[in-house]
């Protein structure tokens, strides 16, 4: 489909979706900004996006009911203000803010906001939205999101080597939402290619993740092609459907939406700092080349080649297993529990398929060996990811957005 067709078919979509139910403004802004980052931007950075949206709507509406610590900032606000009106102003206010030059997202705040009746409630949410999100994007301003690609390919002179751009090698320099710093969590270096480890992660992905495998069961084959999909789009829908299924006000399910969006975005910026720092070569490369790493029980296969295009980024560790395990530990630490009201995906890399979970972890678990279905990652670099990823979703619900102590209390 050309750029512009589908860009056109999207923004339509995103103008003739009216909100179902006022109590749904958060989740609808999430589907919106979802769909308007896909098609446009590396997965890392639509997270990004999705996570300032987030904690900007979450802090809106917390400051007409301040239940919660803001994220960044509590505006005095009657509570009388509307809710609804605020969230939707803030989401807006936040998308046109970072991409001024699409009128479209201009039409659809207010397409949207035409559908609250006017009231001095709603002017005055509409104030209040439009500043949060101003003080979001200037904290967010100068974190580093558009450092320019300075990766340098190793080679020595006169040498050629594949020159395609890498992806996101600077992303271990922004500046994370919640995060202490980039490396907070980072893991200890991969495993040692003398290893036995090595010896037998290396041969499992040769023999499952091979493009050809008839070792591969056909359940791991479809999971292998429907966790080709990236960003958002892997993450979102999930926690979408959880917030509508439990069914929470409208307060809750912008925190639960800001914790969520938050603990990937995080998650991506502490996987490309390990990535970059470690540059530990993708099954393609080693395999290809199983007769250098001095291993006796590595045998090379110099026609190997994974289900799909690897991935343009150092291999560990895994960036799937370590966003939808910080994606599914917040949602696990926020609801107290790892079984969830069952949840359904479908995915455009695996068409006519759909899958289905009732247990957070289940769903991670199945994202995450998936890549090793396909071919990009090792099993030690899939169980790291795992672990990394349950980190920094625990640490970002423990330290962020927490409940307001009440004074006086006994």
């Amino acid at each position: 489909m050309h750029a512009n067709l589908r860009k056109g078919l999207l923004a339509a979509a995103m103008i003739g979706a009216a909100p179902s139910a006022f109590a749904d403004v958060i989740t609808d802004w999430n589907e919106k900004a979802v769909a308007f980052v896909t098609p446009r931007m590396v997965p890392a950075a639509g997270q990004r996006v999705v996570a300032i949206m987030q904690v900007a709507m979450f802090d809106a509406v917390n400051s007409i009911e301040p239940r919660y610590r803001p994220y960044l900032i509590q505006i005095p606000t009657a509570a009388t203000a509307s809710k609804e009106a605020a969230a939707a102003a803030a989401a807006g206010t936040v998308l046109t803010g970072l991409y001024p030059q699409d009128a479209d997202l201009k039409s659809t705040l207010a397409a949207y906001l035409a559908t609250i009746p006017n009231s001095d409630a709603k002017s005055e949410g509409i104030r209040l939205g439009e500043a949060v999100a101003a003080k979001i994007l200037e904290a967010r301003a100068k974190d580093g999101a558009d450092a320019p690609d300075t990766y340098r390919y190793k080679t020595k002179p006169g040498v050629y080597v594949p020159t395609p751009i890498t992806v996101s090698s600077t992303w271990g320099n922004v500046t994370p939402f919640g995060l202490a710093n980039a490396s907070q969590f980072r893991p200890e270096p991969p495993v040692a290619l003398k290893s036995q480890q090595w010896a037998t992660d290396y041969n499992e992905i040769k023999e499952l993740g091979n493009k050809t495998s008839t070792k591969r069961s056909v359940r791991q084959t479809e999971d292998a092609r429907f966790w080709l999909i990236t960003g958002p789009q892997s993450t979102e829908p999930v926690v979408r459907q959880i917030a509508a299924a439990k069914k929470m006000s409208l307060i809750d399910c912008a925190r639960f939406m800001a914790l969520t969006s938050v603990a990937g975005a995080d998650a991506a910026i502490a996987v490309f700092d390990a990535k970059y720092h470690y540059e530990f070569w993708r099954p393609i490369t080693a395999i290809r080349n199983g007769d250098t790493d001095d291993h006796p029980a590595t045998e090379r296969d110099a026609w190997w080649q994974p289900i799909d295009n690897t991935p343009m980024h150092p291999e560990y560790p895994c960036a799937h297993c370590i966003v939808s395990g910080a994606v599914a530990s917040a949602v696990e630490a926020a609801l107290g529990t790892a079984d969830i009201p069952e949840v359904a995906m479908t995915s455009p890399t695996a068409p006519g398929v759909t899958h289905r979970w009732t247990n957070i972890r289940a769903y991670n678990d199945e994202v995450s060996h998936a890549r090793i279905w396909a071919g990009f990652h090792y099993r030690f670099s899939v169980r790291v990811g795992q672990d990394m990823g349950r980190k920094i979703g625990q640490y970002v619900v423990d330290n962020l957005m927490q409940p307001m102590i009440k004074t006086g209390a006994r």
